[in-house]
């Protein structure tokens, strides 16, 4: 297949040795062109040739969002008359970051999306509805696009939102794959149940899920992948990407993890102390772009909890997969002597049927501890139900939060901020 690099097919050692040689390249190319990293060597005195292996890179300080936030332009490796596209973060956790791509990194992020779309099964001749964003300097959608096109298939760009021209589109051009955020699936089945649609009988064979996990640790499907599937037979695939990495990693048809592309980037799992975590444990992805040309990124760490997991996959690949994210560093929890992230409590709330809506908020006492509070919107709105609810929560995590009944026209504008590229179900107020 076309869009299998053999590299994914080498055996661990031989991608190592070609990890590092992409390595020494990136240096030199930071040393000589990134104010930020020239910078970053010479404040701690580091020399780039005695960074030989994966494992020197513990010589170097790491680089954190924050790094970014202040010291924007300083990454910029081209000038900008060279930019030729203009994207930013989502900004989830604080300020957004604005990236420049060159030509050569929309080049870049097309053929990662081609051997990342593959991965799910997608070939030339396929159509493919994109229910995602490519406008608001939103770098996935047009990342998708890009891809797609490398690969040969046909895209309806559809956009967010708006279940009756979904399904109107669906039905019109027959597209084989959807790429939508999973929850988005449970508000067209709802309306092709409310109108009588032949859902189940369309020609929508597969999704590739971005921004929200449809899988447990162990790769089973969570509750929001179950709920899809009792209601719609498709094939469900999750993708894990960020604006940073331009990079993303994508499970394959055997779904044990996104596939690492060693060509595109360097992997690291850190503990709090920045050091590797154990293999089969869980810690920080840290990563370091390989071929980026504009904003390359050396030790980057994305402030998500991340478990690797390295035995070869069935389908031939040796690359390291990704497990689902068990949480953002700076979304963690402390609630009555228990540790939790917001993946544990939507998984909670996606288990009722009777919720319309919802929104998590997490904000400090007057004592300075944290306080969780959850928004929802219910068609069955009594103290018996807001009880079930508390109940669950009490069982599963050990935590009982305050509960608001919110009308779900007010909530739902809320939530689906048209401004924002993903569902607001989750605001930090600490």
């Amino acid at each position: 297949m076309e869009f299998y690099p053999s590299i994914e097919r080498a055996t661990v050692q031989e991608i190592k040795i070609f990890q590092e040689e992409k390595l020494k390249d990136l240096l030199i190319y930071l040393q000589n062109k990134s104010p930020f990293y020239q910078n970053l060597f010479e404040t701690h005195q580091i020399n780039i040739s005695e960074i030989q292996t994966l494992e020197d890179l513990q010589k170097i300080p790491a680089t954190t969002k924050n790094d970014i936030q202040q010291n924007n332009d300083d990454f910029f490796c081209v000038p900008m008359s060279e930019i030729v596209d203009y994207s930013t973060t989502s900004g989830t956790l604080g300020d957004p970051v604005t990236f420049g791509l060159s030509d050569q990194d929309l080049e870049r992020i097309a053929y990662n999306e081609a051997i990342s779309l593959s991965c799910a099964g997608i070939q030339k001749g396929d159509v493919v509805q994109m229910i995602t964003t490519v406008d608001k300097r939103f770098i996935a959608g047009l990342a998708y696009l890009l891809g797609l096109r490398k690969i040969g298939a046909g895209v309806i760009r559809m956009g967010p939102g708006i279940p009756e021209l979904q399904w109107d589109s669906i039905f019109r051009f027959k597209p084989k794959y959807l790429i939508t955020v999973p929850s988005f699936l449970l508000k067209m089945i709802d309306f092709a149940e409310k109108n009588n649609l032949d859902f189940k009988n369309s020609s929508v064979k597969a999704a590739v899920c971005i921004g929200e996990s449809i899988k447990n640790q162990d790769f089973s499907d969570n509750i929001l992948a179950q709920k899809i599937k009792e209601k719609w037979d498709i094939q469900l695939y999750s993708t894990y990407a960020s604006t940073e990495m331009s990079t993303a990693f994508t499970e394959c048809e055997f779904q044990n993890g996104g596939h690492h592309h060693p060509e595109l980037l360097i992997t690291e799992i850190l503990d709090d102390n920045g050091n590797p975590v154990a293999e089969g444990e869980s810690g920080e992805l840290t990563i370091t772009t390989l071929g980026v040309e504009a904003v390359p990124l050396l030790r980057f760490k994305t402030g998500d909890l991340v478990k690797a997991h390295y035995e070869p996959c069935q389908c031939g690949r040796n690359t390291m997969r990704l497990g689902p994210v068990v949480g953002r560093k700076q979304q963690m929890i402390k609630y009555k002597g228990t540790t939790l992230y917001p993946p544990a409590m939507t998984d909670i709330l996606n288990d009722f049927n009777g919720i319309s809506c919802y929104q998590i908020v997490i904000q400090s006492s007057e004592i300075g501890l944290d306080e969780i509070i959850i928004k929802l919107s219910t068609e069955t709105e009594n103290d018996i139900f807001i009880n079930e609810v508390r109940d669950h929560f009490r069982a599963k995590l050990r935590v009982s939060p305050k509960i608001e009944i919110i009308d779900f026209d007010v909530l739902s504008k809320v939530v689906f901020n048209p401004n924002s590229r993903k569902p607001i179900t989750f605001v930090d107020l600490r």
